[in-house]
């Protein structure tokens, strides 16, 4: 289950993304008293951790 924490050190880059889900991260973020940097963070965190392999870039064997 995706739970909302508080976080702190963060890193400014610029990403395009839709209006209707900035708008939808938007509302999130208000109502569980984070900014919606922080809320997309943990989002991507949270993605990236579920994805198989954990989300690490797969190492190439050699033949």
């Amino acid at each position: 289950m995706f739970i909302v924490k508080k976080n702190s050190e963060m890193m400014n880059k610029t990403f395009r993304l839709p209006v209707d889900l900035i708008e939808r991260l938007t509302q999130v973020a208000q109502s569980q008293e984070v900014s919606v940097n922080n809320l997309v963070q943990q989002c991507c965190e949270y993605a990236l951790g579920d994805m198989a392999g954990g989300g690490k870039p797969e190492t190439k064997q050699r033949k």
